[in-house]
C-alpha cells in the first residue's frame, strides 16, 4: 500500500491495583500498581496504530523502564521507514538490534511494538482481527476468577467475590508447598465444584514435589497443571509427560515458536497457556495457536494482569480462535482505571470481544499519564 512508519512513541502508564496479587510486590514488598508502556506508532499517510508492553518483574527480568529504553533508542530508530505490512521484516529488524539468548530478546517489550503493529495495519484495512484471519470465532470470552491467597482463611472470601460477580471458573496459583495446595484446591472445588479449576504453579515446584501433587491435585479434579517446574528443566517435564497424571500445560517456558516445535518433539508437554504479552505480540501468539490446534495440543489463554490495549489483542486472538477454555485473564479482577474512550466490558464473568478494526478499541490520547485514574 505504499505506507512507511513515520514514528513510534513510548509513554508509561501504570494503572491502580486492588486487592493482592504477588506480581505486583515491588522493593520491599510495595506496591506499584500495574506498570505498562502504551506504545503509538504512526505512518506517513496520518494513521495510528496502537499497542501494549506489560512488563512484571516479578514474572520476567523486563521491567517498564527497560521497555520505553529499548523502544526508544533501539527499536523505534531501526523501524521507522519500513512497511508497516511485511510483519517479517519488523520481526527481523527488531530481533536483529536486540538480540535473543535462549529465545527471543525482550519479547515483551517486542510485544508492545507488534500490537502498535498490528492495529495500524488493521485499521489500515479497516479489518478487525477475526476477519483479517477469514475466522469466525466467538464474541465472548469466560473468564478464570484468580485466587491467589498467603492464608487459608482467605480462600472462601476470595472465591465467593468472584461468584458474587459471575465467575464460575477460578485460576489457583500453587507452590511451592504442595500440602497447603491441596487443601487450597480442595476448598476451592467445594465452593465451586462445576467450575474450570486450573492449577498454575509458576515453575514454583522442585521435580520430585511435582511428581507427588500431580496426582493429587487430579484427585481432586483439577483438570490442568500449568508450569509445574522451572523453564529449564526440560527432563523433569519429560518426567511429569510420562507420568501422565495431568495434563501439563507450559507457559513462562515457551517464548517462540521454535522451542515450542522443539518441546512438542521432546515429549515435554500438553499444551500451553497462551500470552500475547510474553511471546513478542498477537502475530507470534497466532503462530503458536495454529502450531497447538495442528499437533492436537491443548490451547488454554492466560495473560499478564492484562489492562486495555493488551487484554484487547488477547481477546481478540482468543475469539477468533474459538477458545475452548475459560482464560486466565485477570486485570479485570486486579485493575483499575483504563485510556480507551470504551472500556472492555465484562460482565457475569465473560469479556466481550472487541469488533472493531485492528485490536478493536480506541485510546483516547488525553488520558495518557504516568497514572491512570480508575473510571
Amino acid at each position: 500500500m505504499n505506507v512507511k512508519i513515520a514514528k513510534i512513541e513510548a509513554f508509561p502508564v501504570s494503572y491502580p491495583t486492588i486487592g493482592y496479587f504477588k506480581f505486583f510486590e515491588g522493593p520491599s514488598g510495595r506496591s506499584l500498581g500495574r506498570p505498562t508502556v502504551v506504545v503509538k506508532m504512526t505512518a506517513d499517510n496520518g494513521a495510528v496504530g496502537w499497542g501494549q508492553s506489560v512488563p512484571s518483574h516479578r514474572w520476567s527480568y523486563e521491567t517498564h523502564e527497560t521497555v520505553q529504553a529499548t523502544i526508544e533508542h533501539y527499536l523505534a530508530p531501526e523501524l521507522i521507514g519500513l512497511d508497516p505490512f511485511d510483519a517479517d521484516a519488523i520481526h527481523a529488524a527488531m530481533n536483529r538490534i536486540i538480540a535473543p539468548s535462549f529465545s527471543t530478546g525482550q519479547p515483551i517489550c517486542k510485544a508492545g511494538v507488534d500490537l502498535a503493529l498490528f492495529d495500524l495495519t488493521g485499521r489500515i484495512l479497516r479489518q478487525s482481527a477475526a476477519e483479517r484471519w477469514n475466522r469466525t470465532g466467538r464474541n465472548q470470552i469466560p473468564l478464570s476468577w484468580t485466587v491467589n491467597v498467603q492464608s487459608l482463611g482467605e480462600v472462601e472470601k476470595v472465591v465467593s467475590d468472584g461468584l458474587a460477580r459471575g465467575y464460575q471458573n477460578f485460576n489457583v496459583k500453587v507452590a511451592p508447598d504442595s500440602k497447603f495446595d491441596l487443601e487450597l484446591c480442595r476448598t476451592v472445588r467445594r465452593l465451586a465444584p462445576e467450575g474450570f479449576l486450573w492449577a498454575d504453579a509458576n515453575g514454583g515446584y522442585d521435580e520430585r514435589t511435582a511428581l507427588d501433587v500431580a496426582p493429587r491435585l487430579a484427585d481432586l479434579g483439577v483438570p490442568v497443571l500449568e508450569q509445574p517446574l522451572p523453564a529449564n528443566r526440560l527432563t523433569g517435564y519429560q518426567r511429569l509427560k510420562q507420568q501422565g497424571a495431568l495434563p501439563i500445560i507450559m507457559d513462562e517456558g515457551i517464548v517462540s515458536s521454535v522451542e515450542l516445535e522443539e518441546f512438542i518433539k521432546l515429549g515435554l508437554l500438553d499444551g500451553v497457556a497462551m500470552k500475547p504479552g510474553r511471546c513478542g505480540g498477537i502475530t507470534e501468539a497466532r503462530r503458536q495457536v495454529e502450531i497447538l490446534l495442528d499437533r492436537g495440543l491443548m490451547f488454554l489463554g492466560s495473560g499478564l494482569s492484562d489492562p486495555d490495549l493488551s487484554l484487547a489483542a488477547s481477546l481478540a486472538l482468543y475469539g477468533a480462535y474459538d477458545l475452548k477454555y475459560p482464560a486466565a485473564l485477570n486485570g479485570p479482577q486486579f485493575l483499575e482505571g483504563t485510556v480507551l474512550l470504551d472500556p472492555i466490558q465484562v460482565s457475569s464473568g465473560e469479556a466481550l470481544v472487541p469488533r472493531g478494526p485492528g485490536l478493536g478499541v480506541v485510546v483516547e490520547e488525553s488520558k495518557l499519564g504516568e497514572a491512570v485514574g480508575s473510571e
